[in-house]
């Protein structure tokens, strides 16, 4: 996002908030909160004193090797590093291989939304689009047929149609976009076992943010939650990319270095673990943008989603942006501001700054502050 990628002070923020929701601890480093103490200095002086007992040349010997191996280990994975990166530009340059099978987005998800953003709409209309997707008419199925939701104990709904009505149009404009977003989420975030669940939370609490906004200004609700739920579909993919990739180069590579029977390849490259930093760079560089032109691709007719996801890749200020973006800025500000602040790990002047970059106000941080916007609240009669 340009707003704050062109502030550099806000940048270095916005980009600890990524941080966290790829590792705490990652997190921590880009802060400087959490102070990393290196005991290396002190271990060589150790080992300096130790190897004074050591002949000259076995101890020149050594240092030697140990510097032949640390240069070949750093040759080795900024190596692998550079072509998982240029792997990932090129696939992440791929739009049609990203919206077909990274995120595998079905033409009836775009479809239904477009169909529940008109003014004269039924549940009847989305019926058929629903039913074409067996992932969705599991969940809908599961979703009624929860205890709190149950008019009866002893009856079940095993027909996704009768649970579409059953819902409610006006539950369905919050469960319909939270479900297409969840079934594009990646299957497995490994190593970073949290992640998955962050970008799930972080995505609802900015879409849930956004519509209390939109409905203080009297903004169309369905339109600001949308629009901020799948402003995050180019961060999903992003992920999904590059651990994918790593995973499997990583595999490409050490078996390779297995079968040409190069040990000491083989055993460097073992040891080789994902990048965080290169994840950040990718996501920074890139979520946005993406966001923006798998958002084009989906071809909406009547919702009003696609200029407010570009202003939120290519805006540079908050005046310049479409109304359903500002909103869905704030909230993403205030969402960035409220992981941060749990963890420890930004301060007050530095809160005043995010918050500002987005002319939130302190009535709308008060707003967000006493509503739920981790929890979706249906309404079933």
């Amino acid at each position: 996002m340009q707003i704050f990628e062109k502030n550099q002070a806000v940048s270095s923020i916005y980009q600890r908030a990524i941080s966290l929701s790829i590792c705490k601890n990652f997190a921590g480093k880009q802060s400087g909160k959490s102070p990393i103490i290196d005991h290396q200095s002190s271990e060589q002086k150790n080992h300096r004193r130790e190897l004074l007992s050591i002949e000259v040349e076995a101890q020149q010997a050594k240092i030697i090797a140990e510097h032949d191996e640390e240069h070949f280990r750093k040759q080795t994975e900024q190596n692998f590093s550079s072509q998982v990166r240029t792997q990932m530009n090129s696939d992440l340059d791929n739009k049609e291989h990203l919206y077909h099978h990274i995120l595998a987005i079905e033409d009836a998800c775009p479809a239904i939304l477009d169909i529940l953003s008109a003014r004269a709409t039924s549940v009847k209309q989305i019926k058929n689009l629903a039913a074409s997707l067996p992932w969705l008419t599991i969940d809908l199925i599961n979703l009624v047929n929860k205890p709190q939701y149950r008019k009866r104990a002893d009856v079940q709904v095993t027909d996704a149609k009768l649970a579409l009505s059953y819902i409610g149009l006006d539950n369905l404009k919050l469960v319909m976009p939270t479900f297409i977003l969840k079934h594009w989420l990646p299957i497995s975030t490994a190593p970073y076992g949290l992640m998955k669940r962050k970008l799930w939370n972080n995505s609802l609490s900015i879409a849930l943010a956004s519509r209390v906004l939109a409905k203080e200004q009297g903004v169309d609700e369905f339109t600001a939650f949308t629009t901020a739920i799948l402003s995050n579909i180019g961060g999903l993919a992003v992920t999904d990319c590059y651990l994918s990739t790593f995973s499997k180069m990583y595999k490409e590579e050490v078996r390779e270095a297995f079968e040409s029977k190069d040990k000491r390849l083989h055993n460097t490259l073992s040891k080789i673990a994902t990048s965080e930093e290169l994840l950040l760079e990718q996501l920074v560089m890139r979520s946005s943008q993406l966001s923006a032109d798998l958002i084009e691709k989906m071809h909406f007719k009547r919702l009003g989603i696609t200029e407010p996801i570009f202003d939120l890749a290519y805006a540079d200020s908050i005046e310049k942006m479409h109304p359903v973006a500002q909103l869905v800025a704030k909230a993403k500000a205030y969402i960035a501001f409220r992981s941060l602040a749990k963890e420890g790990l930004i301060d007050s002047d530095e809160s005043k700054m995010l918050l500002s970059s987005v002319n939130l106000t302190s009535a709308e941080v008060s707003l967000l502050k006493k509503s739920d916007i981790d929890h979706i609240k249906l309404n079933f009669n």
